[in-house]
Parts: structure tokens; sequence; C-alpha cells
């Protein structure tokens, strides 16, 4: 069945038809639940969603991969501890860790996932009130040069929605002093720790920028009308689709 898209999507491609051609992978657990919700937004980009099924044995021609929030597994054992194992994750590490050097952005649940598949160092844990967050959340990005930011600027204060309960980033001592001395911490939490993350650490990077996780939800940020606003009340609604956009700029060759 053709499904019809909505005004945003059918305008961000009128505006954009050059990125159209950029295939985006966007892989669905049992139990994610924001996979839609990115798909919707690489179309808002401008590109093209493929959907990716974790059982799935092969990538595809895919360009990038978004692994999306939600609670894979229920969250059983720790969160993203089973679908680190999925026949597709083994796949898109392969390929992140290739020459190619595919551009793979996990969200929240997504976050984890990569942490649990040591694309990402540290890991996740509960929140350190020990409850489920949910609110609008200003961010500061502090790398303006990954696959997913290019289209941001460094020291830019962005606002996207925040939902979770095992949000809390947490490592070693030597790997935090790293992230930061390689610039590879991505996003830090700004006027408000949610969840008790080391160093306000809201997002990173893998040394060579083409992985990135955030505990935040951009897709949520990415229309007119629908999203976050900043404190003093100002809309802020599109301000994760730069994440979207910037990987589509990188795979058509206008990097920055």
């Amino acid at each position: 069945m053709t499904s019809i898209p909505l005004i945003g999507e059918a305008v961000a491609v009128a505006a954009e038809p050059r990125l159209a051609g950029a295939k985006i992978g966007v892989v669905t657990f049992p139990g994610t639940l924001d996979d839609r919700d990115a798909a919707r937004a690489v179309r808002l980009a401008g590109g093209t969603a493929v959907s990716l099924w974790h059982a799935d044995t092969e990538l595809g021609d895919v360009d990038a991969v978004i692994i999306p929030g939600g609670f894979s597994y229920g969250d059983y054992l720790r969160a993203g501890a089973i679908s680190r194992f999925a026949p597709l994750m083994s796949k898109i590490i392969d390929a992140a860790n290739s020459d190619a050097k595919l551009p793979v952005l996990g969200i929240c649940n997504g976050f984890q996932i990569l942490t649990e598949s040591h694309l990402l160092p540290g890991s996740m844990i509960k929140n350190d009130h020990l409850k489920f967050i949910c609110r609008d959340q200003t961010l500061r990005v502090e790398n303006a040069n990954t696959a997913w930011t290019v289209d941001y600027t460094d020291g830019q204060e962005i606002v996207v929605p925040l939902k979770n309960q095992d949000g809390q980033y947490i490592a070693d001592e030597k790997t935090l002093d790293a992230l930061e001395a390689e610039g590879r911490v991505v996003f830090r939490y700004v006027g408000f720790n949610p969840n008790g993350s080391r160093r306000d650490i809201a997002g990173i990077s893998n040394a060579a920028g083409n992985v990135v996780g955030l505990m935040p939800h951009p897709e949520h940020a990415v229309e007119t009308g629908f999203g976050p606003e900043s404190l003093d009340g100002a809309p802020r609604d599109t301000d994760g689709l730069g994440f979207f956009t910037s990987v589509l700029t990188k795979i058509v060759g206008g990097d920055k």
C-alpha cells in the first residue's frame, strides 16, 4: 500500500530533491517505540527512510542507520543487553567500524544498545532519582563536526524532548577524561541534569565521529507546531531536525 506523505514531508523533499536518494535505515526491535517517528524525521529532512528488522541478516544498501528509542525486549536483564546480540546488530557493528564508517545514530534505547555493543564507551544505568522523567530538555552542542551534527554550530543550544528511566550515563574517570580531551562529548545537559549523567553528558561519539548516541529525542522536534518550547516560551519545535539534515549533508557530499 502506498502511503500519502503529510504536507511537511512533501515540502521537505521538494525543497531538497537531491537528498531523496539518501537511504537511512531505521531499526525496529521488539519493544521499539519511536521507529516511525525517526522515519518521519528522515523524510521531513528530505531523505528516504528504509525499515530494518532486528532479525534481518543484511543491511542492504542503506547509507546510514538510526537505532531509535523504546524499550527493546522490555529492558529485560539490562537496557539494550539483548538487542546487542540481534543478527542485524553484527552487521551494523561491522559497517560502523569498516573503512566506509557507516553513520549510526542511537537515540535513548538506541544509545543504550550502542554502549552494550561497544560501539560507544561507558554504560547507562537507572536515573539517579530512580524515576521515569519526561520533559523538554536544553542541550548544548559540544561537537558540530560529527556525521550527525554538522548542521549545528559548536556551543549552540537546542531544546528537544527527553523521556527515560535508564538515562544516567556513566564511565570511569579515565574514559570520561578521554572523551573530553578528544572532543567526543557531543551534547551536554544545560540548566538541569535530568538523570545524574556524569559531567552532564547527554551524548557522545566514537573516535571517527560516524557513531553518535544521545539520550534525548531529536525526532520529536522536527516539525513546526509539534515540538517543545524554550523556557521563555519561544517555539523550538524544529531544533532536532538538524540531526537528520546533517547526515544527509554528509551522505550527498556537502561536508562542512
